[in-house]
């Protein structure tokens, strides 16, 4: 079963859809599943990114950026592969909701992205998370110094845990929709999430039966990808659901170009 969470703080919406049970800042996956895969050869390689470097404190971090200059922006935070072709699928769909939005993808790996299974739960587990934080907060910063009058933030799997903590820790953030993941309490706490309804602030769960994790990875490569991994399902009007009421929650927040 699948569940999505809307959320908006002071100044930020958060929206998030994540599989059923306890969730962790990690992938959802069964341990029989952390076995390696082979993974699929990015499709979007053609796709009309604009590949930036941000400096924050001491690092520089590349990213990569899609839609149009001065619309609301969208950081589209990875999941535990890395910036593949299934980010990069998102983020130009993203790019073409509504009236368009700046999608930006920050590369929390640093130019690696997972082969299998067993690769990623490697470079997830050696993620500097609160330095990912970081990461989200200086690429919001920087599609509002270059035009985006509101941010929001989303992810899946990981980014979806990342995407939480941001709406917890970066002031800047104006939105979230987080797809199946929530953080450690270490990294932020999600019961400050859960003080939005004592605020007044609004946000939404919503919970999509008999989907899997990962259910809005729905390239033919994905789907692969997934297969091989066990999970099988697949939910086009549970998609199409999700995307609406993510494209509503962004619009509402954050307007449209």
């Amino acid at each position: 079963m699948g569940t999505a969470h809307l959320l908006r703080r002071a100044s930020s919406a958060f929206l998030s859809s994540t599989t059923t049970g306890p969730l962790r800042p990690r992938c959802p996956l069964p341990r029989r599943l952390r076995q390696p895969r082979a993974a699929m050869a990015t499709d979007s390689s053609a796709a009309p990114f604009q590949k930036i470097q941000i400096q924050r404190e001491d690092t520089t971090f590349d990213a990569y950026v899609v839609g149009k200059e001065n619309a609301p922006g969208i950081v589209v935070l990875q999941e535990w592969w890395g910036v593949d072709y299934e980010i990069k699928n998102h983020a130009i769909h993203i790019s073409q909701l509504g009236g368009g939005y700046r999608a930006l993808i920050p590369d929390l790996y640093r130019g690696k992205v997972a082969l299998d299974v067993a690769e990623a739960q490697h470079l997830m587990e050696g993620l500097d998370w609160q330095g990912a934080v970081k990461d989200i907060q200086a690429s919001v910063k920087w599609l509002k110094s270059n035009g985006s009058p509101k941010v929001g933030v989303t992810g899946y799997c990981m980014g979806g845990a990342l995407s939480i903590a941001s709406g917890v820790l970066v002031p800047e953030v104006d939105a979230v929709v987080a797809f199946y993941g929530t953080p450690s309490s270490e990294l932020a706490d999600p019961s400050k999430a859960k003080k939005l309804q004592s605020s007044g602030v609004p946000y939404e769960v919503h919970i999509y039966p008999g989907c899997s994790h990962a259910f809005m990875n729905t390239s033919p490569e994905a789907l692969k990808r997934k297969k091989g991994m066990g999970l099988t399902d697949e939910n086009q009007e549970a998609v199409d659901l999700a995307w609406s009421r993510f494209s509503a929650w962004m619009g509402r927040f954050l307007g449209s170009a």
